[in-house]
């Protein structure tokens, strides 16, 4: 991919050592000219990172946007990217994600989500007002869009995936630093939007994000607090003018979003009767504290990044292998000595069931696996007849575009 600006892809961590070394593995098989990583991390994360030829910087508080802000001062790419420690990259993601900067007017971009079973998406596009109520922005699938910004209503791409021009965001100040978990690129995007610019939405450029357990939820994804949602909510409401009435009609509105959602984990038994109560409560106490707390102007990110530091990226060819379950154990030590050889590896496991697919990265290859007759996309019918032939050609192509360059 021509023209393809330098790059600092910046990653923050803490307390996740598993999710980064995993999430690095990853980063290792992407194929982009010239990128370099910064890991922001507590020791136990250095530790991990030191395994891979990254910038290291220290941080152990629980505020992702002082993290991230401290990644953008030493970054030294034109253009600054982001994945969270729990998500992966396809290989080609990051050509995707930043190939849109080649037009000047492009200021930022955002990619596809891919949810906890590797196949559904967690996210596509969307849009978000200064009172944080989302709106639809249909997008093309199969190619980038591009948005006009527009004051008071900001292209909603996320922070698990999307990328930035580094110096616009040192002029702004980077991310907002009260914002220590929640709607923080958020808050970013409805600044970016009081500017002129671009926003390109990129189909192709995905990541698989696998939400892991952290001070903010367990690790079956029900909420420990609701309190930084509601802190973060009332702060991002006040930077972006909005007046008392308007803070309590979006304040009603979020809970009643968070209790709607609560009410399904009650359901499905991940949480509690008492837990219901104990959560809004602790969102209405971070609404109360966003709404008293004090709030600084946004300074430029200062200080003078080093020398930039190229992640040694190697062109790898892709190999996809496939076969019946009951030959799983040989078939993974193949995919894992063809890894160990350079190989960008997809495996792909049936049994002759009706089981649901599911799609993982681990051991530095991609599994897909599943009954040949069962669900991959969730649309598909609960049980439908295939041959394993077909069934592995159809299956193939799914997100094809992030592994081989066409």
């Amino acid at each position: 991919m021509a023209d393809a600006p330098s790059v600092s892809l910046i990653i923050a961590s803490r307390h996740r050592p598993a999710m980064l070394a995993r999430c690095l593995t990853a980063v290792a098989q992407l194929d982009h000219p010239a990128f370099e990583v910064v890991v922001v991390a507590d020791p136990v994360g250095l530790e991990v990172a030191r395994a891979w030829p990254v910038k290291a910087v220290p941080f152990n508080e629980r505020n992702i946007s002082v993290a991230r802000n401290l990644g953008i001062a030493a970054a030294a790419g034109d253009v600054v990217a982001f994945i969270d420690d729990d998500a992966v990259p396809e290989p080609l993601w990051l050509a995707h994600l930043t190939q849109p900067f080649a037009d000047p007017q492009v200021v930022a971009s955002g990619g596809f989500v891919v949810g906890w079973n590797g196949i559904s998406f967690e996210w596509k596009s969307g849009a978000v007002d200064r009172h944080l109520a989302l709106h639809r922005l249909p997008v093309p699938e199969d190619r980038v869009s591009l948005h006009r910004l527009q004051p008071g209503i900001a292209v909603d791409i996320k922070g698990v995936n999307c990328a930035y021009r580094r110096a616009m965001l040192v002029e702004m100040g980077g991310f907002d630093p009260l914002l220590r978990y929640y709607l923080d690129e958020t808050e970013l995007n409805l600044r970016l939007a009081q500017r002129p610019g671009l926003t390109a939405v990129v189909p192709m450029a995905r990541v698989h994000h696998r939400k892991a357990a952290s001070d903010q939820r367990r690790a079956d994804r029900a909420p420990a607090s609701l309190y930084d949602i509601g802190f973060s909510s009332s702060v991002t409401l006040r930077r972006h003018g909005a007046e008392p009435a308007e803070q309590q009609a979006a304040q009603m509105q979020i809970a009643a979003n968070e209790r709607q959602k609560l009410l399904r984990m009650m359901v499905s038994g991940v949480i509690g009767t008492d837990d219901v109560g104990r959560l809004l409560s602790s969102l209405d106490l971070g609404f109360a504290a966003g709404l008293a707390v004090s709030l600084p102007p946004l300074s430029s990110i200062s200080g003078q990044a080093e020398g930039f530091v190229a992640f040694p990226a190697v062109r790898r060819d892709l190999v996809q292998i496939k076969g019946w379950v009951w030959r799983a154990q040989s078939l993974r030590a193949k995919a894992r000595a063809l890894v160990a050889e350079g190989r960008i590896v997809r495996l792909y496991l049936f049994s002759p069931t009706a089981l649901f697919h599911k799609h993982i990265f681990s051991d530095g290859y991609w599994c897909q696996h599943g009954g040949l007759f069962g669900k991959s996309d969730r649309s598909d019918a609960v049980f439908r007849l295939w041959w394993f032939g077909k069934r592995f050609d159809r299956e193939s192509a799914r997100f094809l575009t992030g592994f081989r360059d066409s």
